[in-house]
């Protein structure tokens, strides 16, 4: 028979051992809350927040990413949604030490119905955003309100509230996951980079105002498509003149009227051209 002095002992480390796994439960936990919030539901999909470091040329950049997840046969908006539908909102009214956040945009994909033609993404998507604080060695306190349309049958508005705390050291996080998501987001214009813009026509007067694009494509290149965001001006969706050949493709954007057309006079536009070998983004003002 143990003795009572022998038998605290062992009660004494079972309470240890106890106390251990207790404190690194409490540590995953802990960690798990600093690199995603847990699942928001709304109209047939669910909203969270992931966050972490990852690697850039200059050093280290804090990021965190908005992900939608949509119910099969649902779709979401890109910042130009098209014909039809409302493009995402980010509003980060009540974070603390956050100067900036940038928020990047993965390249979407054309749907086509009887509305016209929309853009945007489907299934699941994850905006990076680049987050800048005020002071370096605090941590920040990220809050954000999303608001995005939804879309099948009908559109519906949503919009989630999320918040999260960012240790001010950074934490690898959901690091590969945001790594993949800026993959997806078009790279600037470069020489020798494709795809690439050949060249913009522009005849913003007339009874036919219209912008005509030429583009290059890797060869063999497929799902290529071209998509404008013209910030508080509205620009129809190009359409691709004909099949591509050698690489080549040229897209139209037809104009409604004169006055819409002309709302694009003195704008600088980004030119978004997508591929599944790459996507790049052209800066090109409207004279």
């Amino acid at each position: 028979m143990q003795s009572f002095s022998s038998q605290r002992r062992r009660l004494v480390s079972l309470l240890g051992v106890a106390a251990i796994f207790a404190c690194n439960a409490a540590d995953a936990t802990r960690a798990q809350a600093a690199s995603a919030t847990p699942w928001t539901a709304s109209t047939n999909s669910k909203v969270r927040l992931v966050a972490g470091e990852v690697g850039e040329q200059a050093g280290r950049a804090r990021l965190t990413g908005i992900q939608l997840r949509m119910d099969p046969g649902w779709k979401t908006y890109w910042r130009n949604p098209g014909d039809t539908g409302m493009p995402p909102e980010f509003d980060w009214t009540g974070s603390k030490n956050l100067k900036s956040a940038e928020v990047m945009y993965p390249a979407p994909r054309r749907f086509d119905d009887a509305g016209g033609a929309a853009v945007g993404y489907g299934d699941d998507v994850l905006f990076p955003v680049k987050l800048t604080p005020e002071r370096d060695s605090e941590p920040i306190e990220l809050k954000v309100a999303f608001s995005y349309g939804l879309c099948k049958d009908l559109c519906v508005p949503n919009e989630v509230t999320l918040s999260i705390n960012l240790p001010a050291g950074g934490e690898k996080g959901e690091a590969l996951l945001l790594e993949n998501a800026l993959a997806q987001v078009p790279k600037p214009a470069a020489a020798g980079l494709l795809p690439e813009i050949a060249g913009v026509e522009a005849t913003l007067e007339g009874d036919a105002p219209k912008l005509v694009v030429d583009a290059v494509f890797p060869q063999g290149a497929t799902g290529i498509d071209l998509f404008i965001d013209g910030g508080d001006a509205f620009v129809p969706v190009p359409k691709p003149l004909g099949a591509a050949g050698d690489g080549k493709q040229r897209f139209a954007v037809a104009f409604d009227s004169a006055e819409e057309a002309a709302a694009i006079k003195g704008k600088t536009l980004r030119l978004t051209l997508v591929s599944d070998q790459g996507a790049t983004d052209t800066m090109w003002k409207a004279e």
